[in-house]
Order: C-alpha cells, then structure tokens, then sequence
C-alpha cells in the first residue's frame, strides 16, 4: 500500500451558482460578465457553455449577445479550473497587489457615477503589454474601498489630459455607448512641425491596424497607416484641424477626433507631413532627439498631444457636461518659448 504523507487534499468539487443580476450588472452581455466573473476560465471554455444551454436566464436558454437586466437570475454551471490556472491567477493578483502604488491622480469632476481625472504623460491607463500596473491599477489601489472602478476609455501612455472612471456599471455602459455612438466631443491639443494650412480642417482618411514584422525590439508592435478607400481592411476615420496658434517653426493645434481609432491624430496628422513633436512612432525622429537634448531651448522630452476637452453627458442626470485640462506645465512653457514672436 502507497502512503503518501503531506499530500494536497483533493480540491472541493464546483458547483452550480445562482446570481442575482443587480442594477450594476444590467445591460451587460452574458459573455462579457462570466468572463469577469469566472477569472482563469479559457473564454473558449464561457462560450462552449453558452452553447451547450448550461448557461441559463430565469431558466431559459440564452446566447453570448443575450443583455442581462436587473433582477434576471442567472445560472452558472459548475465549472473547474485547473489548478495550474488557478495558481497563476492568485500570484497575478498577488504581483499585482505588492507591486502597484497607491497613487490617487488629480481630479476634475467626482461623484457617485464617474471620476474624471488629469493622467499625466508617461503612464499607462492599465497594466499590460510589459507595464506591471497603470492608472486603473493604481487609483484602485489608493481606494480600497470602492466597491468598482473601470475604465471608460484609453489614452495613449504618452498621451495626458482628460481620463473618464466609471464608478458604477450602470454608469460604464451609459458612457461606453455615448463614446460608441460618437455622442461625446473630444478635443486635443497636439503642436507639429512646420505651418499648418488654415485650409485644411477635416482629414477623412481610412486607418489599418497592423504589427510590425522582423527580430529586432519593436517586431510585433502595433502601428497604424492611412490605406485608400477601396481598402477592405480600413476603417473609417475622420479628424477635425484648427489652427490655435502658428510660429515659424511650429504650429498648435486643436483637434477634434469624429471616430476613436487607435492612434488616429498621430497617423492623421503626420499622414500630412505635420508630425506632433515628440511622437516615438510616426514623428520626425531627429527632430525629437534634438529637442530632447538637455541644451535644446526650448526643451521637449515628451509628445505634445494633450487630452484637453471633454463633452459629455452626465450618465446619471443627463446633463451636459464640458471637461477642461489645462496645458501641462512642460507643455505649456513649451508652446509659450516655441511659438513666441522672433524680434524684428
């Protein structure tokens, strides 16, 4: 007979569970809420039982799109992960916990719906792709108490200004949908190279997303390139330009994004050949190292693009609300000594 002393005791077998859908929960698809709920489960896994019919609403059978509502009752199979999965999933959670600060960022509106904060460049709105933690990770940290916070929207990591938080569900899927159905209005300052044509104010030109190719550092990076109109992977993209301030050299802009592509002013803009300063992806990258030498007046080490107006409506009330962030300071002493008049 085999003893085997100090064994792991068999894990407990899973069980069904019955939820109760809550006003925070309505109008998310049952997809996405098993995914939350059920950490470390394959999502091949949350889709097979949806299928299947062991998923059930108020005991009937639903699909992946099905919008839970309040006070539905939800059926989850039993489901086991395995315990590799499991492990890994806590050390995450563990990392995630000793390793993100506490770090509460400067606030522009708070209630009981939404934060909207000030991001400063630098970064990242979440952990992910080699950053540990971002902003999300952080704010929960410094507020062990809030029972949700997620993000509404993204900024690039070297992008600041206006970041929205929702504080309820409710809230998220309220602002989500404005931001989907292009009912918010969302303004950037961004500075370029060279005299930007008053003429030019709109730039409708389709977007394709792709990764770049090879063996060095950046293979697998994402990057965006303007494609013709004809082409069947390109997605519809329209930027609205308005000279702000002109010099010799440089030109502010504010611009005023009709669709949220991923990196859409950048590619826009340089798409022109007016690159925002700074732009480690598409800019004029000896430009950028110039002004980034500790002897460049005036000095950028950053890209100038700024998150600086929000139009929105508030979730709860439906009030319309305008967010503004002010010039950081690096930018704006930037913009002040760049574009200032050169003396007769």
């Amino acid at each position: 007979m085999k003893v085997i002393i100090g064994g792991k005791a068999a894990p407990p077998a899973p069980k069904v569970e019955t939820l109760c859908i809550d006003e925070d929960a309505a109008g998310q698809r049952v997809d996405n809420f098993l995914i939350r709920h059920l950490k470390g489960v394959p999502k091949t896994h949350i889709y097979r039982m949806i299928r299947s019919g062991e998923v059930r609403v108020n005991k009937g059978r639903v699909g992946a799109d099905t919008r839970l509502q309040s006070g539905d009752v939800l059926r989850v199979p039993p489901v086991r992960i395995s315990e590799r999965v499991a492990e890994k999933a806590q050390a995450m959670v563990a990392q995630v916990a000793r390793g993100a600060p506490a770090r509460d960022f400067p606030v522009l509106l708070e209630d009981d719906s939404l934060i909207a904060i000030n991001k400063p460049a630098g970064v990242a709105v979440h952990g992910g792709s080699g950053v540990s933690f971002g902003v999300i990770e952080q704010l929960r940290m410094a507020r062990p108490q809030a029972k949700f916070l997620e993000l509404v929207h993204r900024l690039d990591r070297e992008t600041s200004g206006i970041l929205l938080v929702a504080k309820k569900r409710s809230a998220l899927k309220n602002l989500q949908d404005q931001f989907r159905e292009r009912q918010t209005g969302k303004t950037y300052l961004a500075m370029v190279r060279g005299q930007w044509p008053t003429k030019l104010k709109v730039l409708d030109k389709p977007l394709h997303k792709y990764l770049l190719d090879g063996n060095d550092a950046q293979a697998g990076e994402r990057r965006v390139k303007v494609v013709s109109r004809d082409d069947p992977d390109g997605m519809s993209s329209v930027t609205l330009v308005k000279v702000r301030e002109s010099g010799e050299h440089y030109s502010l802009l504010e611009v005023t994004i009709k669709t949220g592509r991923t990196h859409q002013i950048r590619v826009h803009l340089a798409s022109e050949g007016y690159p925002i300063l700074g732009d480690d992806k598409y800019g004029d990258f000896e430009l950028n190292k110039s002004l980034a030498r500790a002897s460049a007046r005036p000095g950028l080490k950053r890209m100038f693009l700024h998150a600086w107006r929000l139009q929105l409506h508030h979730p709860a009330t439906g009030e319309l609300l305008q967010l503004l962030a002010d010039l950081p300071p690096e930018l704006a002493q930037f913009s002040a000594a760049a574009l200032a008049p050169y003396p007769d």
